[in-house]
C-alpha cells in the first residue's frame, strides 16, 4: 500500500504515515502561472493499493480539484485500487434541496470523485449520514465519538457531566457520546432565522449545576455554539465546553470563541489548524491521525473497519 497527500493537510498525513510506519509517496502538486493545477506522481504505483489523503477544506475548490486530478493520475498510472481519504468532506452541508432551484452539491462532489476514478472513499463524521448513499462506491464514515469520549475521560471528572446537542439534528451523535460516558443528555432548541445566524429558544433538559459538553460535527462561524453556551450558562450550567470534529472556523470565528462563555473548544485536526487557532487560549486540537491510520490499515488488509467503534 502507498500513501499520497495533497496540499490541504500535510501535517495530519505525516502523522498517519508515522503510525503506519510508511513513507509518504513522492508526488508533485503545483500550479501554473494561471493557477491551473498540475500533478505528477514520481514513483511507480502500478498494481498498488493507493490511499490519497486530502481534506476538501479552505480553499475548498482548489483542494477538491487537487484530489480529483491526483485520482485521475493514479488511475492512468494503473494503480490497483484508489481510496480517497477525506478527513473533512467539504460541501457536506449541501446534502438536500434547502429551497426551490438550489443544488445538492454533496451529491455532485460524490459523482466527481467517483468519475475521477476512486474505488473507495473514507471520511470522518459526515454532516449527514445519507451522504454515504450519494456514492456508488464503498464509503466508510468514521466516527469521532470514541476519540472524543477518551479525551473527556482523560480531562474531566464525569460525576457531574451532561452532554448537550446544539440542535435537534445532532441528537443521535450526542446520545452516542452520552451513552459512552454514562451521562445525561440535553438539547438546545433553536430557530435559525437566516443562514449563518441562529437564535436559541429553549433548553430541553435540566442543566442547572452541570458541567455541559456540547458536541457537533462542524463549527464554522461559531455563532450557534456561542449562543448555545450563553443559553446554558443562563440556565445555571457550571461550565460549558464543546467538542467539534471539524474546525472550519471561518471569518471572525476564532475571536468569537475566545470571547465567549466557552471554557474550552476541542477540535480535531481533520482540517489543518491555522496559527490563530493554535494560539487561541481556549481552543485545543486533538489528533485523529491514529483513528484514520488504523482504518486505512484495516482497509488495506481487508479487515473490519466498523469494529473500531464497538
Amino acid at each position: 500500500m502507498k500513501l499520497f497527500v495533497g496540499n490541504s493537510n500535510p501535517v495530519l498525513a505525516q502523522s498517519i504515515a508515522r503510525y503506519l510506519d510508511l513513507p509518504l509517496g513522492r508526488a508533485t502538486v503545483r500550479r501554473f502561472a494561471d493557477q491551473e493545477i498540475f500533478v505528477e506522481i514520481q514513483e511507480n504505483v502500478r498494481g498498488e493499493d493507493v490511499f490519497i489523503i486530502q481534506s476538501t477544506s479552505y480553499p475548498a475548490n482548489d483542494h477538491l480539484m487537487e484530489l480529483l486530478i491526483m485520482i485521475d493520475a493514479m488511475r492512468r498510472a494503473s494503480a490497483r485500487r484508489i481510496t480517497a481519504v477525506l478527513p473533512y468532506f467539504g460541501y457536506a452541508r449541501q446534502d438536500r434541496k434547502a429551497g426551490g432551484r438550489t443544488p445538492i452539491s454533496a451529491k455532485l462532489v460524490a459523482n466527481l470523485i467517483t468519475e475521477a476514478g476512486a474505488d473507495r472513499v473514507m471520511t470522518m463524521d459526515l454532516h449527514a449520514g445519507q451522504i454515504q448513499g450519494f456514492f456508488d462506491i464503498p464509503t466508510d464514515n468514521l466516527f469521532a465519538v470514541p476519540l472524543i469520549a477518551r479525551d473527556i475521560k482523560e480531562h474531566l471528572d464525569l460525576d457531574n457531566v451532561m452532554v448537550v446537542s446544539p440542535d435537534v439534528g445532532g441528537v443521535v451523535r450526542a446520545r452516542s457520546l452520552a451513552k459512552r460516558l454514562d451521562a445525561l443528555l440535553a438539547i438546545v432548541d433553536k430557530r435559525r432565522e437566516k443562514p449563518g445566524e441562529s437564535e436559541v429558544m429553549n433548553i430541553i433538559g435540566d442543566v442547572d449545576g452541570r458541567h455541559c459538553i456540547l458536541i457537533d460535527d462542524i463549527i464554522d462561524s461559531g455563532g450557534t455554539l456561542c449562543n448555545a453556551a450563553d443559553a446554558l450558562m443562563a440556565h445555571g450550567a457550571k461550565s460549558v465546553r464543546a467538542y467539534i470534529t471539524h474546525g472550519v472556523l471561518s471569518g471572525g470565528a476564532v475571536p468569537r470563541i475566545v470571547n465567549s462563555n466557552l471554557e474550552e473548544l476541542v477540535i480535531s485536526d481533520s482540517i489543518q489548524p491555522t496559527t490563530a487557532i493554535r494560539e487561541a487560549r481556549n481552543i485545543r486540537v486533538v489528533t485523529a491521525a491514529n483513528l484514520l491510520a488504523e482504518a486505512i490499515a484495516r482497509t488495506a488488509t481487508e479487515q473490519s473497519v466498523s469494529s473500531l467503534f464497538d
